[in-house]
């Protein structure tokens, strides 16, 4: 998380005193692109999670522009770097809660999908179920390949898809996570597989971000459409 951004609230929020409810009427471009400034700092204050005060946001703008603030810069500091490690510890324990739903939630739905009919699991926990059989090569971890996807978490909410993009994609074998490494080395060319793919062969307690949370069980949709290179 950064604070930077507090610093640029100055220049954007020219309301000065003015609730948030009431209507601006614009009178040019200027004031326009001062909006839209502070409409989206304000959004990626939300996105960060910081449970700020918004008058009193204005308040030190006002000041600043006033040439008095009410603090001094020293102690603007050691506000900072103390909210700075306040907003770090309340985003680890929120990581935490949600790793740890995510892996109980996971493991759940491995155990009742390893039951499925057609679903076959590796020695590493990476469940797979043949959707359509290929005839081709088979690649190995030097190899590139080219491949259609489809990832979704265990709620069905998609996260990437090469598939809704509308194109396939290349990447070497062994640059991708574990569960899809060794995957692609069991499968052949125009294979279409079903992966269900367990945290710790995946992102693991950190995750990507994004749409990923920490300890995620991903299920992906992959068609081998060719093995492309060998080094």
């Amino acid at each position: 998380m950064t604070l930077k951004l507090i610093p640029t609230l100055a220049a954007a929020l020219l309301t000065c005193g003015v609730s948030a409810q009431t209507k601006m009427e614009f009178k040019d471009l200027n004031q326009k692109a001062s909006y839209a400034i502070g409409a989206d700092i304000a959004s990626n204050i939300k996105r960060q999670g910081m449970d700020l005060d918004p008058k009193a946001i204005a308040a030190g703008i006002n000041d600043t522009f006033a040439g008095k603030t009410q603090l001094t810069e020293a102690e603007m500091k050691e506000v900072l770097a103390e909210f700075r490690t306040q907003m770090m510890a309340q985003m680890e324990t929120k990581q935490k809660a949600s790793g740890d739903k995510n892996l109980k939630d996971g493991e759940a739905y491995l155990a009742a999908n390893t039951k499925k009919e057609g679903v076959k699991a590796t020695k590493t926990g990476l469940q797979y179920k043949v959707i359509k059989e290929g005839k081709g090569k088979t690649p190995k971890a030097t190899d590139s390949v080219k491949v259609h996807y489809h990832g979704t978490l265990i709620d069905g909410s998609v996260f990437d898809s090469s598939v809704e993009r509308g194109e396939p994609i290349s990447f070497p074998v062994g640059g991708v996570i574990a569960g899809w490494t060794e995957a692609l080395q069991l499968m052949k060319e125009g294979d279409k597989w079903q992966l269900v793919i367990p945290s710790k062969l995946a992102y693991g307690e950190q995750g990507p971000g994004g749409k990923i949370g920490p300890n995620s069980t991903l299920i992906f949709d992959v068609e081998l459409l060719a093995v492309e290179a060998t080094n």
